[in-house]
């Protein structure tokens, strides 16, 4: 992932950076599914405390790699005078957001899935309440819940995956400026 990512000799001296994060990520995913338990990355705040810190980190590197260079992240190489006081704007903004859809990203699908399972799951637990044949219906949702689970466990790994990538290509563009 880091070698299709990070072009470049200095790509490897990220491994551990995007190991940590991506194992970190999956953890925080993943323990949402064990019963009984919280799933923090479905909180808002978290996501985007660890999308800025990366963020943060990510300009950090940049800078003391190349200086006041850093500024040419936002100065396509080429463009006329007219054209960059269109596309400067533009490049920060697009910037300035890049730790915010990071984190709204993994809150949205680990918040998604977690939610369904757990209405689904209360749905069966309310149905197990009652008598008769609803008593007995209380098996359907039981049933969804299984391949659900599964789906669930998935998209938690290929969330923390895309995040480590989407990591490794803020971390190319910092270390290669574009």
């Amino acid at each position: 992932m880091i070698s299709d990512n990070i072009s470049g000799k200095k790509g490897p001296s990220f491994f551990p950076l995007i190991f940590s994060i991506f194992f970190f990520v999956a953890s925080l995913n993943l323990i949402g599914l064990v019963p009984y338990s919280f799933t923090l990355t479905s909180h808002l705040i978290v996501t985007f405390a660890l999308s800025i810190a990366i963020f943060l980190g990510i300009n950090i590197i940049c800078i003391r790699i190349h200086g006041l260079e850093f500024f040419s992240l936002f100065f396509p190489a080429g463009t006329s005078l007219m054209l960059a006081l269109l596309l400067v704007p533009i490049e920060i903004i697009s910037y300035v957001f890049r730790p915010i859809s990071l984190g709204i990203r993994l809150f949205a699908n680990m918040m998604a899935g977690h939610t369904l399972l757990k209405v689904i799951a209360g749905f069966a637990w309310s149905l197990m309440g009652c008598t008769g044949i609803l008593f007995l219906m209380h098996y359907v949702p039981l049933l969804i819940l299984l391949p659900l689970f599964g789906l669930e466990l998935a998209v938690g790994l290929i969330q923390a995956f895309v995040f480590s990538v989407l990591t490794c290509i803020y971390l190319n563009d910092a270390v290669n400026l574009h």
